[in-house]
């Protein structure tokens, strides 16, 4: 298994620069990370410890806290260094757990996606009432669950083994290439067994 830091800063020479909502640059000797969006700002609220990481991916900005790390609402108006590869490494995987591996672990074809079936299979408990949802209820939760607007990641799994996802554009199945990492999602979250549980019961948000 190639060392996931390495490679990342091998792809960071090479021309990459974009995890999710991230800009990934250096500065002097020192690793910069700032929100995409503040890419040409400078009155930007400097952070130099890798703790910082996981205060700035917790809340968004009005103030609110972040329970899915890869939805599209990280704050902006802050710039982060870091001195080291493992500092980058770890200020990363605040924002994003897990992500810089599984982006490893994809090029290496170590990736096993799990089908939504089979993850609402294994449900007990109040959960295992997803073991009912239809056809038609999934692609609905997810088309509602996973849009592009809710959540970055680039889905990997399909509905059962022979059915795909149809209720979302094709391009949220196409991970990304070139300057970008893709945030990947090998198999659906808590977030969407939940809401596939209130589409069961009936309930509304």
């Amino acid at each position: 298994m190639r060392d996931a830091t390495q490679e990342f800063i091998h792809w960071l020479e090479t021309g990459g620069r974009q995890v999710g909502q991230i800009l990934v640059s250096r500065s002097g000797d020192q690793w910069e990370l700032r929100h995409i969006a503040d890419a040409g700002c400078a009155d930007l609220t400097e952070y130099k410890r890798v703790a910082d990481a996981r205060v700035l991916a917790n809340l968004d900005d009005a103030g609110a806290y972040r329970p899915l790390k890869t939805a599209p609402n990280l704050r902006r108006g802050w710039r982060l260094e870091v001195g080291t590869a493992i500092d980058l490494r770890k200020a990363l995987d605040a924002f994003y757990p897990a992500m810089l591996g599984m982006w490893l672990a994809r090029a290496q074809d170590q990736i096993v996606p799990v089908p939504l079936r089979d993850t609402l299979g294994r449900q007990t408990g109040m959960y295992r009432v997803t073991h009912k949802l239809t056809d038609a209820q999934a692609q609905e939760v997810v088309a509602r669950t996973c849009n592009d607007g809710a959540c970055l990641k680039t889905i990997l799994w399909s509905l059962d083994s022979s059915q795909r996802v149809t209720s979302l554009p094709a391009g949220k199945f196409q991970p990304a290439t070139g300057d970008a990492i893709p945030l990947l999602c090998q198999e659906a979250c808590n977030i969407l067994v939940a809401a596939a549980r209130k589409v069961v019961k009936g309930e509304t948000e």
